[in-house]
């Protein structure tokens, strides 16, 4: 495994970062174990959660994930060999059921890392992320920013690191980053670091090579201000493994049992492109997945690769993308079809 750190601390997490949103749905207990059990014993100790997950979201689930994931840290005492990283859902009709009014008030914010802290069994959470933005603006898929006049938030952003500067002074989270968030209100956010506040150090947004959009602006605020990328959906919901060509639909994939997630990677130029990928793995004897997740790897503004699976076999091989190395010719090849078919999917 690959080493690096949470930017501007010392606090070192793995290359490949273990994606849990399986884990209570999907996944039962007793496999959740045996993925946690894999990814430690291959390097790897990093692993993202969220109060929302399993996926999808429901009252009856909600959760879950973390319940498990307490449940193995208490049966294998390896809290103190993970850097942990979980999330406060943001508002939304797919919330309502975790919170009244869910926000990023103070009330929420003390309540959902108190009840995370609970389900996780441990005392604090190193990585605490506000998992999307109160405001309307573009993410889940939606490829172009439209201006909501009628959007009734109303700017927050220095309350929201008061509140969480609490939580951090009182050893509940030790560091805090964004998720699904778009380069100004990464930008706001380091204004008031430089006026003494926390800084939001990570920004966990979709990057796969059906989804680039990162590079179009994001990437260099992320450079410049030293916020590193954690990567989610590098293989596109599964798309750029391979197993969704010639319109297959396996029976317990996320394509077929949650379709409406999967419209963004289901589009015509998602299809071709992802041919056109497959086609080059093929040619340098790689599978799709590995040439995938490497290529995510190796971008300087990634800090980790969030990967997940629904079994052994899948995580092993998204791990060992770790040690899969791309030559100038097969980046040059991935190129072309970028500037053939830029960022098929939203």
């Amino acid at each position: 495994m690959k080493y690096t750190t949470l930017p501007g601390t010392e606090i070192k997490v793995s290359k490949i970062c273990l994606g849990t949103m399986t884990i209570g749905n999907q996944n039962t207990e007793a496999e959740g174990f045996d993925q946690m059990d894999l990814a430690l014993d291959n390097g790897v100790n990093f692993f993202d959660t969220a109060e929302l997950y399993p996926v999808p979201a429901e009252a009856k689930t909600q959760g879950e994930t973390e319940r498990v994931m307490g449940n193995w840290f208490k049966k294998t005492g390896n809290r103190s060999k993970v850097i942990l990283a979980s999330k406060a859902a943001g508002p939304g009709p797919y919330t309502a059921h975790i919170r009244n009014k869910v926000s990023f008030n103070k009330s929420n914010l003390v309540e959902a890392v108190e009840n995370s802290l609970k389900r996780l069994q441990t005392d604090y959470i190193d990585l605490y992320q506000l998992h999307w933005p109160e405001r309307n603006t573009n993410y889940f898929g939606k490829r172009g920013y439209s201006h909501d006049s009628d959007d009734p938030w109303i700017e927050n952003f220095e309350e929201i690191l008061h509140y969480l500067k609490e939580l951090i002074k009182a050893g509940k989270i030790r560091q805090i980053g964004l998720s699904n968030e778009n380069p100004w209100a990464i930008m706001k956010y380091m204004e008031l670091f430089r006026k003494g506040l926390p800084k939001m150090i990570t920004l966990q947004n979709t990057y796969s090579l059906l989804t680039r959009h990162f590079e179009v602006g994001t990437a260099e605020v992320c450079l410049r201000e030293n916020v590193g990328l954690l990567a989610y959906s590098p293989l596109a919901f599964g798309r750029l493994t391979g197993k969704y060509r010639n319109s297959n639909n396996p029976p317990k994939a996320r394509f077929t049992l949650f379709p409406n997630f999967a419209a963004r990677y289901n589009g015509k130029q998602a299809i071709e492109a992802t041919e056109l990928y497959y086609q080059i793995a093929q040619k340098h004897n790689l599978s799709l997945t590995q040439m995938s997740l490497a290529f995510v790897n190796i971008q300087p503004f990634v800090t980790s690769n969030i990967i997940g699976a629904t079994n052994l076999e899948q995580l092993q091989e998204n791990i060992g993308s770790i040690n899969v190395t791309l030559s100038k010719e097969i980046l040059k090849e991935i190129e072309s079809v970028q500037n053939q078919l830029p960022n098929p999917s939203p």
